[in-house]
């Protein structure tokens, strides 16, 4: 690590990996002139490393033009001036370090709340910067379209044994294809804007602090997948990721349940930053944000394990089909709050 260290002009004292996080290798920097973030991105998941550079620039010097004070992991340049840095085959950029904590299970609703706070403020205070600008970084990412095309290819293609023997939740999933008829119907009206949006708001991807002893969400992090969408990727993915006190991993279906207090905590720190942003047409489909994308996780870990398991990969032979059976229950129980 010590070449890389010497881009930077670090006089490093320590540093020790961050285990946190399923994609990036994270690592924490001490050096001479205080502490940073150094990571590396996953190019074989991000294949356009350069796109997460250029976006998270573009923001970062819209807000330190118009919103200096709002807090953001601006990019550290090298001695260079490079903010992305290839070294030995992987591509590297580094943060200041944010004093504060990342949480990985949500134990009450204020913690609900001040995390959707947080997503939507990032989303409004940049409201006049052109999204258009924003290169996809995972293309089609949240494309429902994309997802169900996957899913029905995967059941005329997939593992013929795994097919015969989940008839019942292939037919769920196709049963509920209604959906997909919503969300074309939600992408084509002109009232449906594309934003700056985050695109994976679950609990981890906030840093917290304790301030004049109260527990208070800070910051958004993670900005890889940051690109122009809808707002119901990033209420979606909260509903699917804060509602429920057990993950997708989770065998015990009975477990998962979906808690209606941190529910209507999700929606009053979300509309707190967005309820003058969201159009009538918007706010009609609040709910169906996490129908939506609990609904194309649940066809997404389906379709994979019916291809033998390509895309998540698995640690033991049924695991993502444990996780669509349980996003399937999440996606019954959401339903119960209509």
């Amino acid at each position: 690590m010590q070449g890389i260290f010497k881009l930077y002009g670090w006089n490093v004292t320590s540093y020790e990996p961050i285990h946190q996080g399923l994609i990036n290798s994270t690592y924490s920097i001490k050096t001479n002139i205080g502490d940073f973030i150094l990571q590396s991105i996953n190019h074989k998941v991000f294949k356009n490393p350069t796109a997460i550079d250029a976006n998270i620039n573009a923001i970062s010097n819209f807000l330190q033009s118009k919103h200096p004070t709002y807090l953001f992991t601006h990019l550290v340049p090298t001695q260079n001036g490079q903010t992305l840095v290839e070294w030995e085959g992987g591509y590297y950029r580094a943060f200041p370090k944010i004093e504060g904590y990342a949480l990985s299970v949500l134990d009450n609703e204020h913690q609900v709340e001040e995390a959707a706070e947080q997503f939507a403020k990032f989303t409004q205070i940049l409201k006049h910067f052109d999204a258009h600008l924003l290169q996809d970084t995972l293309p089609h990412f949240h494309d429902l379209n994309l997802r169900y095309h996957q899913f029905t290819d995967a059941i005329q293609n997939g593992n013929a044994k795994r097919i015969e023997s989940n008839k019942e939740a292939i037919l769920f999933l196709q049963s509920n294809n209604k959906y997909v008829t919503t969300y074309n119907k939600f992408i084509e009206n002109k009232e449906a804007s594309k934003r700056v949006t985050h695109h994976d708001t679950k609990i981890s991807n906030v840093l917290f602090n304790k301030i004049n002893g109260t527990e208070k969400a800070i910051c958004v992090i993670d900005l890889d997948t940051v690109m122009a969408g809808y707002f119901i990727s990033d209420v979606g993915d909260m509903c699917r990721t804060c509602l429920c006190a057990v993950s997708e991993e989770e065998k015990d279906l009975n477990k998962v349940v979906v808690d209606p207090l941190k529910w209507k905590a999700l929606q009053k720190g979300y509309l707190h930053f967005m309820k003058e942003e969201l159009s009538s047409f918007e706010m009609d489909h609040f709910f169906f944000g996490g129908q939506f994308m609990i609904y194309m996780q649940a066809l997404r870990f389906l379709t994979d394990h019916l291809n033998n398991d390509q895309y998540y990969g698995a640690s033991y032979e049924e695991q993502n089909l444990v996780r669509a059976m349980n996003q399937i229950q999440l996606l019954e129980q959401y339903n119960q709050l209509a």
